[in-house]
């Protein structure tokens, strides 16, 4: 009994991986590795905001309409509980997308407005948070690629046979993945109208006047 044992162990073993049993846990394992580097850089980008928020709240007039809409979308995208279970669910991982994409979109209208601001542009403190927002925003389009990647790799391997089989019998199943639509969307520069100055307080106006 002990040799035939071991046999039946030796031949489901050689089943199992001939079938991508192995390959569905490598790629089962690399997503979550990629998933929580992505939520690493979300989170580094989240805690940049509150700082980049009061260093533009010191410029007069600047566009509170900008300021409001990182505010709000920094508080959506951190609104949403970033669970394990988040990667198997496309309807939740899609609105997790949608907030993260806003809150990028936000953030990129706030850097292209604060052209219009020489004093804030001309401040250490607000140059330095631009600097780390942008390695941040890299590092995040990095991490995304990985995933992206590695969810491929994963649902290939989910939808091929044999190795489909051996999904299907461990209830492997296909994952969301982030959508070219909102990859452009995320990286298109937004529209910004710079035929008009910003308003200067009315002490330097009455100034320029004279």
């Amino acid at each position: 009994m002990g040799k035939l044992s071991a046999v039946l162990v030796a031949l489901v073993t050689l089943s199992l991986t001939g079938c991508g049993y192995n390959t569905l846990q490598t790629n089962d394992e690399q997503i979550k590795a990629s998933w929580s580097e992505i939520l690493n850089q979300y989170q580094r980008r989240a805690d940049l905001v509150p700082n980049l928020v009061n260093t533009v709240k010191g410029e007069a007039k600047f566009e509170q309409e900008t300021l409001t809409r990182v505010i709000e979308a920094r508080s959506k995208a951190t609104s949403i509980q970033a669970t394990p279970e988040l990667i198997n669910n496309p309807a939740a991982f899609q609105k997790f997308q949608q907030a993260q994409g806003e809150l990028s979109g936000a953030l990129s209208r706030l850097m292209v407005v604060s052209e219009n601001y020489p004093n804030l542009k001309a401040n250490q403190g607000f140059r330095d948070l631009q600097a780390q927002l942008e390695g941040t925003e890299n590092r995040i389009a990095v991490a995304r690629n990985r995933y992206i990647k590695s969810v491929q790799d994963y649902n290939v391997t989910v939808r091929s046979f044999p190795s489909n089989l051996m999904a299907m019998a461990f209830g492997y199943k296909e994952k969301p993945n982030f959508a070219v639509e909102n990859e452009k969307e995320i990286s298109k520069t937004p529209k910004v109208d710079f035929g008009a100055a910003p308003a200067k307080p009315e002490g330097e106006a009455q100034g320029a006047a004279k």
